[in-house]
Order: C-alpha cells, then structure tokens, then sequence
C-alpha cells in the first residue's frame, strides 16, 4: 500500500466528526477533536494490528520530536504514542491536550 492510500481521511468512531488527512507527510490516526483513535498500526502507517479496539487519549508525554498523546486501548491493554498535531488544517483541540495535561502523565 502506498502511503497516499495508508493517509486517508476517516469519520471518528468516538464522537462521529469527520477528520481530514494530514498533509505533512506524516499519518493522521487520532481524531483532533476528542483526541480518540483505532489500534491499527503496528509501525506507524501501516494499518496492519487486526486489534482494532478504541485507543483512549489517557495522558501527554515529552520527547525530543515534540509532545505526543499517550494512548491506552481499551480492548487489548496496549499504550501508543502519537506525536500532536499542529500547524495542519484540522490541528488538535488544545483545550483537550490542556486537559490530558492536568489529569495524565506528563512524561
């Protein structure tokens, strides 16, 4: 699969909004408003992890490529990371990272 089919818009099984794919080269698998995503990837992008639970946005987490939302799924108990969203056409919601912030790990 090419990463032009990999990076492809979806509509958020948490809360229903559309989400439009990123356009800076990099996969878009969390919705920007709740923050929710799918346990699809194995290696980032490749859509491969047949677990397809709900990734649930538990915390934040500060490394040298930037923060990145810690995950939690809630079917096979696997933690992910997924670098923030910034400076795209739909960035994620700030005032939910804020939130994760305060009541999450910090990392």
């Amino acid at each position: 699969m090419s990463r032009r089919t990999e990076n492809v818009g979806f509509c958020c099984i948490h809360c229903g909004r559309a989400v439009v794919p990123l356009s800076n080269g990099s996969y878009r698998n969390h919705c920007p408003f709740c923050l929710h995503s799918l346990h699809v990837d194995i290696m980032p992008g490749d859509r491969r992890n047949v677990c397809r639970g709900l990734m649930e946005p538990v915390g934040v987490h500060y490394r040298k490529k930037g923060h990145q939302i810690v995950f939690h799924c809630s079917r096979c108990g696997a933690l992910g990371l997924n670098r923030i969203a910034e400076g795209t056409q739909q960035p994620d919601d700030v005032n939910v990272i804020v939130g994760l912030m305060r009541h999450g790990c910090r990392g």
